[in-house]
């Protein structure tokens, strides 16, 4: 049967909106302490009073780039609750254009959307092992549909095939020590990312949905290692 998070802390990277926030709060009402990380402090801090304040939630500032800033996330976390049991990178952004030859191509901001979504997240990764290996924990990633395939054009497609080999890569790696790792892939989902408005006629998941399925993963018994969950809105053609 699937646990709670009693007793377990949960550390969420990219926790200010969207799925990182609905992860948040699901993590919360099943239990566990959540800690919250992203750039946006003050979305963060009023999360973190919603959950319940110092005894159950931490908002910390995080720029997922910066090695030290990853460090100190750690830190501030094991100062405040002693342990980490899961964590979420879920730390991404969408940037530049989907082309890699027209007039607008906009190699600056595919910068900061390759150093964001691929670099970022294997810092979480290095950042919160050591930590993760101590409790036996999980550590989960939010990946794409959009990474199972090559788009035209589309470099924000490719960091996301990029999150899926960071998992598997780490999964094996981390064989013999009680570690799980998950990478979850979500077709469309009505956050910023989007404008539900413009794709009102396509089927579309809410954070909520892909929220419930990183919960299913994260509250599996040790034995159970979910490694990859694609969740799609039904009717999806991607």
């Amino acid at each position: 049967m699937p646990l709670s998070g009693e007793g377990k802390v949960f550390l969420i990277v990219g926790a200010s909106s969207g799925i990182g926030g609905a992860v948040a709060r699901q993590a919360a009402n099943t239990g566990f302490r959540v800690v919250l990380a992203a750039r946006s402090v003050e979305i963060i801090n009023k999360l973190a009073s919603e959950l319940g304040g110092s005894e159950k939630a931490l908002a910390v500032r995080c720029d997922t780039t910066s090695w030290q800033a990853q460090q100190v996330m750690v830190e501030a976390t094991l100062q405040q609750f002693g342990r980490i049991d899961v964590v979420l990178s879920n730390a991404a952004i969408l940037k530049g254009s989907f082309s890699f030859f027209k007039e607008e191509a906009t190699p600056d901001e595919w910068r900061e959307m390759v150093l964001t979504n691929v670099y970022g997240n294997a810092l979480t990764a290095r950042a919160v092992l050591p930590e993760l290996i101590k409790t036996t924990g999980h550590l989960l990633f939010t990946g794409s549909v959009v990474g199972r395939v090559a788009l035209p054009g589309e470099l924000y497609s490719a960091t996301k095939l990029a999150v899926d080999g960071l998992g598997e890569a780490i999964r094996k790696e981390l064989i013999g020590t009680g570690v799980r790792v998950t990478v979850v892939q979500p077709g469309r989902v009505a956050t910023r990312f989007g404008n539900p408005d413009e794709l009102s006629d396509m089927p579309m998941l809410s954070s909520d949905d892909v929220a419930q399925a990183i919960l299913y993963a994260a509250l599996q018994p040790p034995h159970i290692d979910v490694n990859e969950i694609i969740i799609r809105p039904t009717g999806q053609t991607m």
